[in-house]
């Protein structure tokens, strides 16, 4: 590990959206407060733990960043909302570029397992009853996420449709106006609802919803299959494979930030660390 590893994590493009959304250091003025640090460091350090699912106080040494520095800086960058605006950047970026499909947007969730219990948990139907939390993700047409949440287990994936639908933020066009809303919304029999047809249909958006013993999911495959992949992408960054935070907050920052990586890298430094086995989770 070192440069290259650092490198690869945080390339310098994607420094260039992460440098200026940063909250600026404040020191107090009695003293005592967190010196200042080499910020790239730092997330660099934040990227390393959702990446290779490392606990904190396994940071390794090279990055040069205290496990305690790392996680301090990662709960305040947190608490101001940093990975959702990096994950907006990011899609500015590609809707300027022309490489957001419209045309339509998909949705899928996931649930993992919450080894600590903590916010956002509940029940898992799938999982013996066990403690967990459901990944809401909706994507543009190829599987880029557009937007991704975080629930108990125990929710149904329908009551998370809305609120999915609603969080689309105004993306920058290659020409014109922003852009928020997708052409159709696809989805399995689990989000079906005749209040969600008639819902969709009033904000223009055409449903392509399987309906419950009427037609199948595997009909909508070549297109979601789009959104598997991302989730997978997702799964990539070993963080989300199994849930550690007990706040909730801190899961969907990992979540969030997962996002602007897939949505920047294409999932590739995700898919890349996988075979590292660096350190292990928690």
């Amino acid at each position: 590990m070192g440069a290259d590893l650092s490198r690869r994590l945080v390339p310098d493009g994607l420094w260039e959206l992460v440098g200026p959304l940063l909250p600026s250091f404040k020191s107090r003025p009695q003293g005592g407060g967190t010196a200042p640090c080499d910020e790239r460091a730092v997330f660099t350090a934040v990227v390393y733990v959702l990446t290779s699912g490392c606990a904190w106080r396994h940071l390794p040494e090279t990055f040069g960043v205290s496990p305690a520095t790392a996680h301090r800086r990662f709960t305040v960058w947190t608490e101001a909302g940093l990975w959702r605006r990096l994950h907006r950047a990011v899609l500015d970026q590609l809707g300027a570029r022309g490489e957001v499909d419209w045309s339509s947007a998909i949705a899928d969730a996931a649930s993992v397992r919450a080894k600590k219990g903590g916010s956002l948990t509940g029940p898992n139907p799938v999982d013996r009853g066990k403690k967990g939390s459901k990944l809401h993700v909706l994507s543009e047409a190829q599987g880029i996420p557009l937007v991704v949440a975080v629930s108990a287990a125990n929710t149904n994936d329908t009551l998370g449709l809305k609120p999915l639908i609603r969080g689309i933020p105004a993306v920058r066009s290659r020409r014109g106006p922003r852009r928020h809303r997708p052409g159709k919304l696809r989805a399995d029999k689990a989000y079906f609802s005749a209040e969600h047809l008639a819902w969709l249909r009033e904000r223009r958006i055409v449903p392509r919803i399987a309906r419950p013993g009427i037609e199948s999911s595997e009909r909508l495959g070549r297109h979601r299959w789009k959104i598997e992949r991302s989730i997978a992408w997702l799964f990539g960054y070993r963080r989300l494979t199994v849930r550690y935070e007990r706040k909730g907050s801190h899961f969907l920052a990992f979540l969030g930030l997962a996002a602007a990586l897939t949505g920047k890298l294409g999932g590739s430094t995700g898919m890349a660390m996988w075979p590292l086995g660096l350190c292990r989770r928690g």
